[in-house]
C-alpha cells in the first residue's frame, strides 16, 4: 500500500511540476528589408535618360513608356513619356487628376514640388498613405517638349501596414528617377 501510495505521488509531481505555463503568443507582422539600392543610367534611344535600380526589370511598354518591375516586392513603377506639343496644360492637369483620385482610399497625399534648374526638370512628387493602390506618383517636365509621369502599383490588394517596407522603398527609387532625370536634347 505504502508503495502504491509512493508511485501515484510521485506520477503526480512529475506531472505538475514539470508543465509550463502555456502564454498564448502576440501578433506579428513579417518584417520586410530590402537591402542597399544600387542605381546604373538607363541606356535607351529616348529623349531622357535617369538611373535606375539595378534589382528592376525594365520593360518597355510603348513608345519611350517603360514599366520598371521590382518581382521580389510584387510591384512595378510605370514611367509614361509624352512629347508636348504645346499642350502642357492638360498634361499637367491629367497628373493632377490621377494623383488626387486615390483621395477615396488615400489617408493623406502629400505633395512635394521639385525643381532641377540645372537639367531643366521641374515636377511634383505625390507621397500617398493609406490603403490606396499607388503609395507614390510623380511628374517632371522641362515645360517646353518633354514630360514625364510615374505611379508605384503592388500586384495585391492594398492594405498600407503590409506594403509600406516596399512602399518606402520603390519611393526611394522615385526619388532617384527623378534627381538624375536629364533630357537627351
Amino acid at each position: 500500500m505504502q508503495t502504491t501510495k509512493t508511485i501515484l505521488l510521485a506520477i503526480c509531481l512529475l506531472m505538475t511540476a514539470c508543465a509550463e505555463t502555456v502564454l498564448p503568443k502576440p501578433r506579428a507582422m513579417l518584417r520586410l528589408e530590402y537591402g542597399q539600392p544600387e542605381y546604373q543610367a538607363l541606356q535607351h534611344d529616348c529623349p531622357y535618360n535617369f538611373d535606375k535600380n539595378i534589382k528592376a526589370a525594365m520593360v518597355q511598354a510603348k513608345g519611350c513608356s517603360f514599366v520598371l518591375d521590382y518581382k521580389n516586392m510584387k510591384g512595378s513603377i510605370y514611367i509614361t513619356y509624352k512629347s508636348i506639343n504645346g499642350d502642357l496644360k492638360t498634361l499637367l492637369t491629367d497628373a493632377q487628376k490621377l494623383s488626387y483620385e486615390h483621395v477615396v482610399k488615400a489617408d493623406n497625399i502629400i505633395e512635394q514640388p521639385f525643381i532641377n534648374s540645372d537639367e531643366r526638370v521641374y515636377g511634383m512628387f505625390y507621397e500617398i498613405t493609406g490603403n490606396a493602390a499607388s503609395q507614390t506618383q510623380f511628374y517632371a517636365t522641362d515645360s517646353i517638349n518633354h514630360f514625364i509621369t510615374g505611379s508605384a502599383y503592388f500586384y495585391a490588394k492594398p492594405n498600407y501596414d503590409s506594403i509600406l517596407p516596399a512602399a518606402t522603398y520603390m519611393a526611394k527609387d522615385i526619388r532617384t528617377i527623378m534627381e538624375t532625370l536629364k533630357w537627351n536634347d
